[in-house]
């Protein structure tokens, strides 16, 4: 993160992603593809960048921007993130049982406005996968192995029923539990069936006790169990899902994943509203953001921010509104490391 300004690096990011959004015609899944295979060559021994560092669950991240779930599924890239500048990364999300994911075409572009439609459905090689590849590269949970603090998280295979659902994400922790750093559970993807209801308060605190139960038997120093949520839960059913997590052993919230609203898709993008899936980018800005500022005031639980941090200012909002952390997807893919840069720019000046 040393050389070019923060201005430069953006002007020549922005040069090399119009190469990057025609490749392969345009299909945003096989440049995601050729990205993390090319990452994946990347050597680990990168020093991570110190700005800000900060305690959370336990954890110390030696800055607060880090990568969201998606980028990374199987962590083949997990040693390449540390060069970037980011703090941490979480990856996954991974299934106990390895799925291909929706068909195809499953990820769109929505240039104009600054986002992204997806159902990608949790396409993996799973949990087992994640493991070996994790030992193969030396990673230990608590060591910072590759340079930054790696999260993992975990979602319900589509084919288990949804009784079945808390025995297939314990098995998801009994695999990745002694390499993540914490453990992010994924109820809120809109792109498996039926999984959004496991954020209702009785099905989730009985799934979120009998993870946290477990991580306690696996470890004298438990595995931090974070749960992520989706933006369109509100009203009456929000405000249980708070009570349920304050009065659980979590150690804190993820917020916010893709929205089922198209609030937000610039008209050049208007046929997009009509795909199936969930949306991210600059059209979940404002919603991220005042799903953190309500989650900040109902609870003592730190909360990662993440969800339209498309720029410097974004970032700086989130942590206002009292996010801990934060982490990028769709901003980085719009805006490369300059915005990784800027966000830590940002810290620095404060």
């Amino acid at each position: 993160m040393t050389g070019l300004g923060t201005r430069a690096l953006r002007a020549g990011y922005h040069g090399l992603r119009a190469g990057l959004f025609r490749y392969a015609g345009g299909d945003p899944e096989r440049v995601h593809e050729a990205m993390i295979g090319a990452l994946a060559r990347v050597p680990a021994g990168g020093r991570p960048t110190v700005v800000d560092p900060v305690t959370v669950a336990g954890v110390r991240f030696p800055n607060r921007v880090g990568v969201a779930a998606g980028l990374d599924k199987d962590g083949h890239a997990a040693q390449a993130w540390v060069r970037f500048g980011f703090g941490f990364a979480e990856l996954g999300t991974v299934t106990a049982q390895a799925q291909p994911g929706n068909p195809k075409p499953r990820v769109f572009r929505a240039v104009a406005s600054r986002g992204i439609v997806n159902r990608m459905g949790f396409n993996n090689a799973g949990a087992a996968a994640l493991a070996a590849t994790l030992r193969a590269k030396g990673v230990e949970r608590g060591t910072s192995a590759l340079g930054i603090p790696l999260g993992i998280s975990i979602g319900k295979t589509k084919a288990v029923p949804l009784e079945g659902a808390t025995d297939d994400y314990l098995t998801s922790l009994r695999l990745l539990a002694p390499y993540a750093d914490y453990v992010a559970v994924n109820v809120s993807s809109p792109n498996t069936p039926g999984l959004r209801s496991l954020q209702a308060a009785r099905e989730l605190a009985s799934l979120l006790g009998q993870l946290t139960d477990e991580a306690t038997r696996l470890s004298p120093r438990p595995v931090p169990i974070f749960v992520k949520l989706a933006p369109d839960l509100e009203g009456s059913d929000l405000a249980e899902t708070i009570a349920v997590l304050n009065s659980s052993a979590a150690a804190g919230i993820i917020a916010t994943n893709t929205t089922l609203s198209r609030d937000g898709l610039a008209p050049a993008d208007a046929a997009l509203a009509g795909e199936a899936g969930g949306m991210s980018g600059a059209p979940l800005t404002a919603r991220s953001l005042a799903f953190v500022e309500h989650l900040a005031a109902g609870t003592d639980l730190p909360v990662i921010g993440v969800g339209g941090v498309m720029s410097p200012r974004d970032g700086a909002r989130l942590f206002d509104a009292g996010a801990s952390l934060i982490q990028l997807y769709t901003g980085f893919i719009y805006e490369g490391v300059a915005l990784v840069r800027g966000l830590h720019d940002l810290r620095r000046s404060r």
